[in-house]
């Protein structure tokens, strides 16, 4: 097996990017559709432990990068198109083939998946990308 050199730093800054890119898209882009699927409330977001959720979401990005970049060490990608693929690829292999199952056992909204796998997705290909690149 040969060694990779991974960018400690680029795995730290496309976690920012993920975490950033959940903010927008749960806050702005799908707020209202996914407040209503997920059925939460007003009195649901003043009992959760946000300091601990936004940590615990923000650890899951580290991870996240950081086996992403392994898996762009072992690909060669070198290029941010080639980065957004290898991104890409993941998704579909892992994050989207799996929860759609998990989705659909559970029956949880189709609607719901989309929001949750399109962040998912977004954020793979953008940290892909940037892992890529920044050698």
């Amino acid at each position: 097996m040969s060694s990779i050199q991974l960018n400690y730093l680029a795995i730290g800054v496309a976690a920012i990017v993920q975490f950033a890119v959940s903010g927008v898209w749960y806050s702005v882009l799908f707020a209202r559709p996914w407040t209503a699927l997920v059925e939460l409330t007003e009195e649901k977001k003043k009992q959760a432990n946000m300091p601990a959720l936004f940590g615990t979401a923000f650890l899951g990005e580290l991870v996240t990068c950081y086996v992403l970049a392994n898996v762009i060490g072992f690909n060669g990608s070198q290029t941010f198109l080639g980065g957004v693929l290898t991104g890409l690829f993941c998704w579909l292999g892992f994050a989207g083939a799996t929860s759609h199952a998990t989705y659909m056992f559970s029956g949880k909204p189709h609607k719901l998946w989309l929001i949750d796998s399109g962040n998912n997705l977004v954020a793979f290909m953008l940290a892909g990308g940037l892992l890529a690149a920044w050698k």
